[in-house]
């Protein structure tokens, strides 16, 4: 791409992108009209490049399967992504994803999901490997050979619905006034440096991991190179899909705990590093050392979940924003708080959490 001639007139608009999280910690459904209300409120924080929602708890008769969320470009896709499910997995149910026409989205792909389980004893190249992993790999395996065919999510008991829109407008397509959910995420995407396409919105996703982001990855090349060392293989021409691979990597195969990960995403300066006590120091100086590819770079505000917690975490100079909100059994995470007060207008706490301090909130049981 060539620079304009006149440079200094070239206006690069970073300031977009709205991300949105509910969570009850009592495991409580909230109806999907609320995060669709919030994202709605934050419009003009996007451009119609790019919207979507990860809800959990939605698919309580299939608990125990992971469902393949599956997006196809075009038709011939589906019979190859089909045969290669059925290889790899025990589909127990597959259906089209319930959609309406919309005047806003009017040639949108094709969705279809997939109940499935790992066999309990596959005949396969990736037999060796646990459940989870065997899960990974079929999923890259899936990104990479099959032209046309993408997963949107993997997980159990949740999904991810994204699209070529602005949140509402993809709500609309999905229906997802239809879902209840104890965990909501929601974005609206302003693309800066990356295309705008289908597989290319939030939210990132890979088993029960979800991610949005505001903001941007600057470290995503080498993010990306220490993801293929580790077999993750990033497909979709977007900066944020590294931060789903790395929760997984750090969280469920390293085994670090969620504060931890967060610190390797956003970790002190070495200035800061080196007023520490002596365990403190130890400890971070190690986490640099051993994950310093996988920090993240540039000004970012993310929204994490998975099954049981949801976490907001900034940069480490907080250059986007992120408030948190109490009511009752509900933890709100915004970029706004005009979207908040929109679906909770009566709050019992507001605060902005500190630069690279994550904000973790546990179910109770």
């Amino acid at each position: 791409m060539k620079a304009p001639d006149r440079y200094y007139d070239f206006e690069k608009d970073i300031s977009g992108c709205g991300i949105f999280g509910v969570i009850n910690k009592k495991r409580g459904l909230i109806p999907g009209d609320m995060p669709i209300q919030a994202m709605t409120c934050m419009h003009d924080r996007g451009n119609g490049l790019g919207g979507g929602f990860a809800a959990y708890g939605i698919y309580p008769d299939h608990a125990d399967h992971y469902c393949f969320h599956m997006m196809y470009d075009n038709s011939s896709a589906i019979p190859a992504s089909e045969e290669l499910l059925r290889k790899y997995f025990d589909m127990h149910h597959y259906e089209p994803i319930p959609t309406r026409k919309t005047l806003a989205i009017p040639n949108p792909p094709e969705f279809n999901r997939y109940f499935v389980t790992v066999p309990e004893r596959p005949d396969n190249e990736f037999a060796e490997l646990g459940e989870e992993d065997y899960v990974v790999a079929v999923v890259m395996k899936i990104n990479t050979s099959i032209p046309g065919a993408f997963v949107v999510s993997s997980g159990k008991n949740m999904g991810a619905f994204k699209g070529v829109g602005f949140p509402e407008e993809i709500a609309e397509l999905f229906r997802l006034e239809e879902y209840k959910a104890y965990i909501w995420t929601g974005h609206n995407r302003f693309p800066t440096n990356t295309p705008g396409w289908w597989g290319g919105a939030h939210p990132f996703t890979i088993l029960n991991w979800s991610i949005v982001h505001n903001g941007e990855i600057s470290s995503y090349g080498i993010n990306r190179r220490y993801l293929c060392e580790h077999d993750y293989l990033c497909t979709m021409m977007t900066d944020t899909e590294v931060v789903a691979y790395e929760l997984d990597l750090l969280i469920r195969k390293h085994g670090l705990s969620w504060e931890l990960a967060a610190k390797c995403f956003a970790p002190p300066f070495w200035d800061e590093i080196e007023k520490m006590d002596d365990q403190d120091k130890e400890l971070y100086t190690t986490l640099r050392a051993t994950y310093g590819p996988g920090m993240l770079n540039g000004p970012f505000a993310i929204l994490v979940a998975d099954n049981n917690r949801l976490m907001g975490l900034n940069d480490r100079i907080k250059l986007r924003p992120l408030l948190v909100a109490e009511k009752d059994d509900m933890i709100f995470m915004s970029s706004e708080e005009s979207a908040v007060r929109d679906v909770c207008p009566e709050l019992d706490r507001v605060w902005m959490p500190k630069a690279g301090e994550p904000v973790i909130v546990d179910m109770e049981d």
